[in-house]
């Protein structure tokens, strides 16, 4: 079985479940059977790096472009979020931004949607001293986004992201609700309460304080014109966190509870049915 990025290897190292994941693997709990999916020719992609002044350092960053359009097109737009220990390179699972837009769930293509990943540290995409990566994505990389007519108005914005990254888009729809439409989080690295956090990964937040500013469980009232997919495998560590979330997101969430752990095959599986609903809802 492959552990996805450090995510996963994160829960092990902090032994969040030391033994049980070893039987999860023996007994085929993380065992995920992902519908074969088909693909069109991917359209371009182009990657880059600009100074970022709200995390002071160069960062990277991919857009890529649906099948049959090109750099200069008016689109909507997917800011997809990468994991622990990822950045703008993988931050989707087993795949590329343009092979994801390409992929044709159920044999149809998705609807046209650009994609832009970008370096947001391990600082679980909320603000640290000295470094503020959500600040990075909303005056920096949006703005960059919109000059090139992606997710320029009335064109909408969505998020995305798994684990650490799936957080982080919950998050940034709840702080933003007036930019963001549509969130898509798989198996979102949800934790109900600092000290938890902190065992498991003491640089996910500064202080306490901060984990209650930037707890996405508090902050979901948010939510309530905003559409979301959230996606947990059941043998996931992070599932009572997300089934506490599920409690207090708003009538029109939509939740997916399924076989699968906080792993690749989960994850995978995942990917283009959140981008299926994403596209259902901004374009």
């Amino acid at each position: 079985m492959t552990v996805a990025g450090a995510a996963g290897i994160e829960l092990i190292s902090h032994q969040v479940l030391p033994g049980k994941r070893l039987l999860d693997q023996l007994d085929g709990a993380c065992s995920v059977a992902a519908a074969p999916i088909s693909s069109s020719t991917p359209g371009p992609q182009v990657s880059g790096s600009f100074y970022s002044q709200a995390r002071k350092r160069n960062v990277g960053y991919t857009i890529a472009y649906p099948p049959g359009h090109h750099p200069g097109d008016s689109l909507p737009l997917i800011v997809t979020l990468h994991g622990y220990g990822g950045n703008h390179i993988n931050a989707l699972d087993g795949t590329t931004p343009a092979r994801a837009l390409a992929f044709r769930p159920d044999d149809r293509p998705l609807p046209p949607m650009a994609m832009v990943t970008v370096d947001g540290g391990g600082g679980y995409w909320n603000p640290h001293p000295g470094d503020n990566p959500m600040a990075m994505v909303t005056d920096e990389l949006i703005p960059m986004c919109q000059l090139l007519r992606l997710g320029q108005p009335p064109q909408p914005i969505a998020t995305m992201g798994i684990s650490m990254g799936g957080y982080g888009a919950i998050l940034l729809a709840e702080r933003f609700p007036h930019l963001i439409n549509a969130v898509a989080a798989i198996s979102p690295a949800i934790w109900t309460s600092y000290t938890q956090a902190r065992n498991a990964n003491p640089g996910a937040y500064a202080t306490a304080v901060d984990f209650a500013a930037d707890d996405a469980i508090t902050l979901t009232a948010a939510l309530k014109d905003t559409a979301i997919r959230v996606a947990i495998g059941n043998d996931d560590p992070f599932h009572p966190g997300v089934v506490a979330l599920a409690r207090v997101l708003p009538p029109q969430a939509v939740l997916v509870y399924s076989h699968g752990c906080h792993t690749s095959p989960f994850f995978r599986s995942q990917q283009p049915p959140s981008l299926h609903f994403l596209g259902q809802q901004i374009t």
